[in-house]
Formats: C-alpha cells, sequence, structure tokens
C-alpha cells in the first residue's frame, strides 16, 4: 500500500530547516537532522529537494518574499522612498535568517556564502536601482538624484546597521528603531513633494 503523502511537507521541511541553520549552522545542518526535526522520512527530503543546498536557497528565496510580502502589507502599492526603506530595514532587521543572508554570515551560512557565485547579490541591488529609477520617473524622487549612488548609500546603510550590534556593541530595539527612522529621514530629502 503506498504511504500517503504529509501535508504542507515542503512547508515542514523549509520550517524545519530554518530552526536548524539559525541554531547549528548550513555546515553542520544535515538532511538527516531536517527529516528529523520535520517528522518525517529522509527519503521525503528528497522528493522535495535534491539536498541541502537546494533547500537553503528556497529558505533565502522564501525569507526574501516573506519580508517583500511583509513590506507590501505595510505600505500598499505606491510607498513613498522613505516609508520604504523604513519598513524594509524593520523586516530585514526582525528576520534572523535575512539578517544572515545579507551580511553574509559564515557562522550561519556557513561555505555556502563562499560557493554563491550566481549574481544574487548584484540581481538584488540592480532591482533596487530599478526601483528608484521607477520612483524617479514617476516624479517621486528628484529628477537629479544619481538612483545607483543612491541604491548603494541605502543597501550599505541597511547592512550597517545589521552589523553594528557586533562592532559597536549591544543596542535594544528602540536605538534600531531610531537609527532606521534617521535614515529613513535621509532618504525623504531625495523625495518630491
Amino acid at each position: 500500500m503506498p504511504r500517503h503523502r504529509v501535508p504542507d511537507r515542503r512547508d515542514r521541511i523549509l520550517d524545519a530547516a530554518e530552526a536548524l541553520v539559525l541554531t547549528r549552522g548550513f555546515d553542520a545542518m544535515s538532511v538527516a537532522s531536517i527529516a528529523g526535526r520535520a517528522g518525517i522520512g529522509k527519503g521525503a527530503v528528497y522528493l522535495e529537494f535534491a539536498g541541502k543546498r537546494e533547500i537553503l536557497d528556497a529558505l533565502l528565496q522564501r525569507g526574501t518574499a516573506r519580508m517583500n510580502d511583509r513590506v507590501r502589507r505595510e505600505l500598499g502599492e505606491r510607498p513613498r522612498l522613505s516609508s520604504a526603506y523604513r519598513a524594509s530595514a524593520r523586516a530585514l532587521s526582525e528576520d534572523a535568517l535575512m539578517t544572515a543572508a545579507f551580511l553574509d554570515d559564515r557562522g550561519i551560512l556557513g561555505a555556502h556564502v563562499a560557493e554563491v557565485t550566481d549574481g544574487r547579490y548584484r540581481d538584488r541591488q540592480a532591482r533596487v536601482v530599478e526601483w528608484l529609477r521607477g520612483l524617479q520617473n514617476q516624479g517621486q524622487i528628484v529628477a537629479d538624484a544619481d538612483v545607483e549612488a543612491l541604491a548603494l548609500a541605502l543597501s550599505s546603510a541597511s547592512i550597517g546597521l545589521l552589523s553594528a550590534a557586533r562592532l559597536l556593541g549591544p543596542f535594544d530595539p528602540a536605538q534600531l528603531e531610531r537609527a532606521i527612522d534617521t535614515i529613513g529621514r535621509m532618504a525623504e530629502t531625495f523625495e518630491r513633494n
């Protein structure tokens, strides 16, 4: 008699893998440990994914979608630059997996960091540039803004905020929120009223 397919098997695998990546790190995580934590057989994991690298890629895609959905729900379809920055920075800082991805945290992502050569980080930055260019074309950003420089500045500010606690000492959430708001206020100088 054939085994019944576990409903929500893919999500259970990803939930288990995310918890393990965050507690043990990618290098120490195994397909067997993912299966055990998800309460399914190891073979069921391989029915969904070719291996743990594909699981991590799916986790990062899911994390990106989770962040994007949160920002869209918070802001709607036509956000201003400053409010979009604030919402994105908050969503990123509150998501441990995505924070690790943005910081290329080897403690969490391990060898995966060094092996990513598919241009995804450049592609993400290119999408930010295109989004800013679209805002500029819609008249929401001043015409003389260098959108490539603005994208680099905002991305660098986000990465800096994420790594600040590790480098400069612990911060409470209120301090981080004030820093996010300050960068949002700086972004307002590029907005057209």
